[in-house]
């Protein structure tokens, strides 16, 4: 945060002053965090319970604006749809963002056609009875 002081009024400056100094005052009455941490721990703990169990799994060393984890539903791992021709280690499955790789060859004016994986080479064999058949791949 920066302040223009320049462009404040002697009245404005004497405001912020005020503020800064009664701001300060409230800062050095405060114990340090892990004073306090440990207190609430000992307190806890003399009372048979844990920390965890008072304020839930969240992570106690978090600051207090930390937002808590988004609780959405596990996807699994999918198998890779794009490949970098120049580095054939970097590819892509298709969901979230594009990599960088990817972005920059569109901003070329490639499609990401052109980096997709051939369909055989990715296809998980199908098993009928006691035969393995390679999936077909869709024209």
């Amino acid at each position: 945060m920066s302040i223009d002081l320049s462009k404040l009024s002697t009245r404005e400056l004497d405001a912020l002053i005020a503020k800064a100094k009664k701001r300060k005052a409230t800062l050095g009455k405060r114990k340090p965090i892990a004073t306090v941490r440990g207190k609430l721990t000992q307190l806890a703990k003399a009372e048979g319970y844990t920390i965890a169990e008072l304020f839930g799994t969240r992570d106690v060393a978090a600051t207090p604006r930390a937002k808590p984890a988004k609780a959405g539903r596990k996807l699994g791992k999918v198998a890779p749809k794009y490949r970098n021709p120049d580095n054939a280690a970097q590819t892509w499955s298709g969901r979230g963002m594009q990599p960088k790789w990817l972005a920059e060859q569109v901003r070329r004016g490639r499609s990401p056609a052109d980096f997709l994986i051939s369909a055989t080479l990715t296809a998980k064999p199908i098993k009928q009875g006691k035969q393995v058949v390679k999936a077909a791949q869709d024209a």
